[in-house]
C-alpha cells in the first residue's frame, strides 16, 4: 500500500507538471512530546518522501506514520494503536510552497525561507505556516525545518492517565536532501 501511495503521488506531481522536481525518499522527521521530570516520549521516521517542484518552489511530503521509530516498543504500538490509529489513518501529507524559492539562488550558505501549507494528519488538515533553511550540499539541496503541532488539531485523544505525561503541544522537525 504504502509503495502504492508513493508511486501515485509521483505520478500526479508529473502529470500535473512538467517541470523540474527534486526528491528525496529518506527524509528524517523527528517530533518530541515531552513533559519535564516524566519519561521522554519522541520519535523518529527515517523513510519520508519529499518532492520540490523547482519551478514553482511547491513541496509534498508523504510519511507513513508506522515508520515512526521509538525507543521502547510499548510506546511504539500505543501511539500506533490508540492515539494515531495508523491502520485507518497510515500516512500523512504536507503539501505548501517555499516563498521567493529561486533554485538559482540556493547556495552552500544557508539561507532562510518561509513555508506555508497545509498538512493532514489523521484525515484533519491544517494550515502551518513556519519558518525553514534550505542550502546546496553535496548530493543535492537540503531543507531543514521545525514546526510546532497541537494534538488537538488532529483529535489526537490522550488517555486522562497519561494527559500530564505528554505534551499536546508537539515538536517537530524535519531533514532533507532532494536529489
Amino acid at each position: 500500500m504504502k509503495k502504492i501511495i508513493q508511486i501515485m503521488l509521483l505520478f500526479t506531481v508529473i502529470a500535473t507538471t512538467a517541470q523540474e522536481k527534486m526528491v528525496s525518499y529518506s527524509g528524517i522527521i523527528t517530533f518530541e512530546a515531552s513533559i519535564p521530570l516524566f519519561e521522554e516520549v519522541n520519535a523518529i521516521n527515517e523513510k519520508t518522501t519529499c518532492i520540490l517542484i523547482t519551478k514553482t518552489g511547491q513541496i509534498i511530503c508523504w510519511i507513513s506514520i508506522k515508520d515512526f521509530k521509538f525507543k521502547k516498543k510499548m510506546m511504539q504500538e500505543h501511539f500506533n494503536n490508540n492515539y494515531m490509529e495508523s491502520n485507518r489513518f497510515p500516512t500523512a501529507i504536507f503539501k505548501g510552497k517555499i516563498a521567493k524559492f529561486d533554485l538559482k539562488n540556493i547556495n552552500t550558505t544557508v539561507g532562510e525561507y518561509q513555508i506555508n501549507g497545509k498538512i493532514t494528519i489523521r484525515g484533519r488538515t491544517k494550515r502551518l505556516l513556519f519558518n525553514g533553511t534550505l542550502k546546496k550540499v553535496d548530493q543535492g539541496i537540503q531543507l531543514y525545518a521545525t514546526f510546532p503541532l497541537n494534538t488537538d488539531d488532529f483529535k489526537i485523544k490522550i488517555p486522562f492517565i497519561v494527559r500530564s505525561k505528554i505534551s499536546k503541544n508537539v515538536n517537530t522537525k524535519i531533514i532533507c536532501v532532494l536529489y
